[in-house]
């Protein structure tokens, strides 16, 4: 796009931002509503193809639901041309790239206080549902009040929609794909928790754990290798940070935390288990976002910042690298590091006159301080007038000006309910609401409720339905307090439903819901939560005399598992048959007991008699038993005509079997 150029007749380009293989981020000003926005205008090719279009518009609606100060708020999407476009919130500050290109590492109360709302906005779109697919530095944005927000939510899967992408194209930035990403291409609330575990790595170490010359040979070093131990690569980093990296990058989706509420609760006990103070993430001063506001003749309040030109020019894209995957690149200049978190330094110059001027006394000029005395005058009585309409502005202001009702959205869907919203002066956000009552996504009300009166530019929360809740699915590894509050959270009730046996929960965790998971309630409705007494006492059962495979089902039929099976002689019964079990049988154990099952090693001594001495030899050996032969001639061709121990006889392994042969 060129600059200045509408886009829908609404959006005005300013000034490219970023810019990657697939799309290109520009600073652009709402026309209708006069703001600044953010326009992210994917790639022609992109645009043509309709599975795209449908997933992108999509996704596009999904995150729009979403409300919360750490998600970069969606405000439109449409098609101009061979344009597809979303238009989203700006955020006056930069990346979290820049952020690590100018500083370096971070120390672990800096990057929690990175991480921390990163997780909680993680939370919220994985409670709707939501994978962002894509965690990554490039996509955390850090804004000059210093809050830390996520962009780009749901990108990855409309590219992955589109017919024009490539098979052999690992969707995603290589360093922070998670396995699971690379060998199925699948994705999950534990993908973008393996996103955010790589992401605290590279904070406290200022490096990502695996490199490679390609992108594909970075993505597949995950599937063998475990990400170490931040420790390992720099010095002083806390065993508490080394416990959550681990956690967090586990290579089985299932032994990671299970979401981002679950890293969330583990990354505030080690900050709170380090007593770390809290802090204000900075942004970069240098950033793409700057650069471009100063060019287009933006305000920024960036500390520190020089003045710069309005001829910086935006980075051209590359040509893609050998692996396909072209990453987005900031606009940004070179700037040196050398600043640490937590200070500040000065770019302003030295204080005192100029060097021309340093030495020498001016002699006053009594005319211009005459005219200096009347401008005076003129400035102070202008001041007074115009204090005088400040005051009598704040007056009408603060009385009843800066109020203004919230409108009523009865009859209304969502996007007409945001429209009469924002026309009124509020700020729009969406809130998903159980209901029993109303359909899913149809808007229910308001909060505040219709006809309050509000200070404009306040946000108003559209509610819209979530239909009925269903009792959720459990973790064995749950505490009650979580199960607990996962169920407030869909609005029931829980109460104690006493205890229960379970072989999969610990004692005192949750051993079952009543009603069980997955079935659909009234909101409000009552769940019982039944605690773990441990597992079931079970008797052991007798399998003497029964095969191996048949003695392990019994024992597996009442819960007890085969840990070891012990090969033991015993005259009495065949080989390969079971003897007894340790514990033995008829003993109380609990279900889940693991046991040692005993199998006679004895072997049948076969008949022998009338068969050559060869013969004789070759069956027993094959039964890895010995032979004594007694005979007149020394000869393999000669007769058994007797054998000790006799035919039937069971032996120990290795045993010697004598036989006398004739001739």
């Amino acid at each position: 796009m060129i600059p200045g150029s509408m886009l829908d007749r609404r959006y005005r380009i300013d000034a490219p931002i970023a810019r990657g293989g697939m799309s290109t981020v520009y600073r652009g000003l709402d026309t209708r509503l006069d703001r600044p926005v953010a326009v992210k205008i994917m790639d022609p090719k992109f645009a043509e193809d309709p599975q795209f279009v449908q997933r992108f518009e999509f996704e596009a609606r999904a995150v729009a639901r979403l409300s919360h100060p750490g998600l970069v708020a969606v405000y439109d999407h449409g098609r101009d041309g061979e344009h597809a476009f979303l238009v989203m919130e700006l955020v006056e500050g930069g990346t979290l790239r820049e952020l690590l290109r100018e500083r370096g590492p971070m120390p672990p109360h800096a990057a929690v206080a990175v991480v921390r709302p990163v997780l909680e906005a993680l939370a919220v779109a994985h409670r709707a549902g939501l994978v962002h697919r894509d965690i990554k530095p490039e996509n955390i944005l850090i804004s000059d009040d210093g809050d830390v927000k996520i962009a780009d939510f749901g990108l990855v899967r409309a590219i992955a929609a589109s017919t024009v992408t490539s098979s052999s194209v690992i969707l995603g930035t290589a360093a922070y794909l998670s396995p699971e990403q690379v060998t199925t291409g699948s994705a999950s609330a534990s993908s973008d928790v393996y996103g955010v575990g790589v992401v605290l790595f590279e904070l406290l170490t200022g490096r990502t754990p695996f490199t490679g010359d390609t992108s594909l040979s970075i993505a597949y070093q995950r599937i063998d290798n475990d990400v170490p131990l931040p420790s390992t690569v720099i010095a002083g980093v806390p065993p508490q940070f080394d416990e959550v990296v681990e956690r967090a990058t586990v290579r089985a989706p299932e032994h990671r935390y299970r979401n981002a509420d679950d890293m969330a609760r583990a990354l505030r006990g080690a900050a709170a288990a380090l007593a770390l103070p809290d802090y204000r993430v900075p942004a970069p001063k240098r950033s793409a976002e700057h650069l471009t506001s100063l060019g287009a003749g933006a305000p920024t309040t960036v500390a520190g910042d020089r003045p710069q030109s309005a001829r910086t020019q935006v980075v051209q894209d590359s040509p893609p690298p050998q692996d396909g995957v072209q990453h987005t690149r900031a606009v940004t200049s070179p700037t040196s590091r050398g600043v640490e978190y937590g200070e500040e330094h000065s770019d302003a110059p030295p204080a005192g006159p100029p060097p021309s001027e340093r030495g020498h006394y001016r002699f006053p000029d009594f005319e211009s301080d005459r005219h200096r005395s009347r401008r005076a005058i003129v400035i102070w009585l202008l001041v007074v007038a115009l204090l005088a309409v400040l005051v009598g502005f704040g007056g009408w202001w603060m009385g009843s000006g800066r109020y203004t009702a919230v409108p009523m959205v009865d009859g209304l869907d969502t996007t007409g309910a945001t429209s009469a919203v924002e026309a009124a002066g509020l700020e729009a956000a969406v809130r998903g609401t159980y209901s029993d009552s109303v359909d899913n996504d149809l808007l229910i009300g308001t909060d505040p409720t219709g006809g309050s009166r509000i200070a404009k530019g306040h946000t108003v929360f559209l509610l819209v339905s979530l239909g009925s809740p269903s009792v959720p699915s459990i973790d064995a590894t749950a505490s009650v307090a979580d199960v607990e509050q996962q169920l407030r959270d869909r609005t029931f009730t829980p109460v104690d439903g006493g205890e229960a046996f379970s072989t999969t929960a610990p004692i005192g965790g949750v051993a079952a819901l009543d009603p069980p998971p997955g079935t659909v309630l009234s909101t409000g409705a009552t769940v019982s939560v039944l605690r773990s007494k441990g597992a079931p006492p079970v008797e052991m059962p007798d399998v003497s005399g029964q095969s191996i495979d048949q003695a392990r089902t019994t024992l597996e039929s009442v819960g007890i598992t085969v840990g070891e099976v012990r090969e033991t002689f015993d005259k009495g019964t065949d080989g390969g048959t079971a003897i007894g079990t340790s514990p033995e049988a008829g003993k109380t154990v609990k279900s889940g007991t693991t046991a040692v099952l005993e199998v006679s090693n004895a072997v049948t001594v076969p008949s022998l008699l009338g068969r050559s001495v060869g013969s004789a030899r070759t069956t027993l050996e094959t039964l890895g038993l010995t032979i004594d032969v007694r005979q007149v001639v020394d000869t393999d061709g000669s007769l058994v005509i007797g054998q000790s121990p006799g035919a039937g006889s069971r032996v120990k392994p290795g045993s010697e079997v004598k036989v006398v042969s004739l001739p």
